[in-house]
């Protein structure tokens, strides 16, 4: 089956569907044990994040150091990766060194995806040679906007094949692909060019994650593993800070694809700052008082 034949196969999204699902995922509540388990995976699942043009070695360091231990005194895991420039790859590595922490670099002219893909390889391989273990690659929204998909799926394979033993994250970049039926669309052309993991945002562009947009992607690696009988993971990044909305988030996984995919190999949260509300969420249920803000570090 070629990608023309993949694509004329889906069917429009049914948007009042999707929000009709999406609001009653509001009414929901997790109580007591089951609440503070949930709490601890959501952390697990976190990759934190520094992609600022100001990034030090200190700050990843730092990251890193949080990362592994987000709390001192609560027993609570380490969360899943860290994710840096690709510069900052050998610095994460080595302060990572005999944890379970992953360490992720975006690639492929992040956020905007505008350059050549030479470049775009050479970045890949030089993050990948450096030690990341994860690359978190853009695609092409122009080219997608313009209809161009066979270009979307064929920079995507290259990138795949550049990855060499990395998993391989693909960033639709929702907030500019703007449709859900776009959103399907662009899910399965990554899933079939091969994507490990499909991801909402870069978290540079508004509107980032939303429910909607992950409830319509997480119908898509549904729909691909009954076809293809291969699980990929899911990753929405940008604007989930609370823990409430993450466990909205899990909430919607666990429904849409079951136990199996309730785990950091297959889901994640790109969002540094939900970290210290999962913290503090913790440790409100098992000391039964909230803690400052002030008492966890903003990196």
């Amino acid at each position: 089956m070629n990608l023309k034949q993949i694509l004329s196969g889906l069917q429009s999204v049914d948007q009042v569907g999707v929000e009709e699902r999406i609001a009653r995922l509001g009414k929901r509540s997790i109580k007591n044990q089951s609440k503070v388990d949930a709490l601890k995976l959501a952390l697990q699942m976190c990759d934190l994040t520094t992609l600022e043009a100001r990034d030090t070695e200190g700050k990843v360091i730092q990251l890193c150091n949080k990362a592994m231990h987000p709390h001192e005194s609560l027993n609570v895991p380490s969360v899943a990766a860290v994710c840096v420039y690709p510069n900052m790859v050998a610095v994460a590595k080595k302060s990572l060194a005999g944890s379970k922490v992953k360490v992720a670099a975006v690639a492929t002219a992040f956020p905007s995806g505008m350059s050549t893909l030479k470049f775009k390889l050479d970045e890949t391989k030089y993050a990948v040679n450096e030690g990341a273990d994860e690359i978190d690659m853009v695609i092409s929204r122009g080219k997608f906007l313009a209809g161009d998909y066979n270009y979307v799926f064929d920079e995507i394979a290259a990138v795949k094949n550049a990855c060499g033993d990395a998993h391989l994250k693909v960033i639709l970049e929702t907030g500019e692909i703007s449709t859900l039926d776009n959103v399907r669309k662009a899910s399965h052309i990554a899933m079939y060019a091969g994507a490990d993991f499909i991801k909402t945002s870069t978290g540079k562009v508004q509107p980032a994650a939303t429910l909607p947009v992950t409830c319509v992607m997480l119908e898509a690696i549904r729909d691909f593993y009954f076809q293809e009988n291969k699980m990929i993971g899911m990753k929405p990044a940008g604007g989930i800070a609370t823990a409430k909305l993450a466990l909205q988030y899990l909430v919607l996984l666990r429904e849409t694809l079951g136990t199996l995919w309730l785990t950091p190999n297959w889901f994640r949260f790109g969002a540094s700052s939900l970290a210290n509300d999962l913290l503090m969420q913790i440790s409100k249920q098992e000391t039964g008082n909230y803690q400052s803000s002030d008492y966890f570090s903003k990196d």
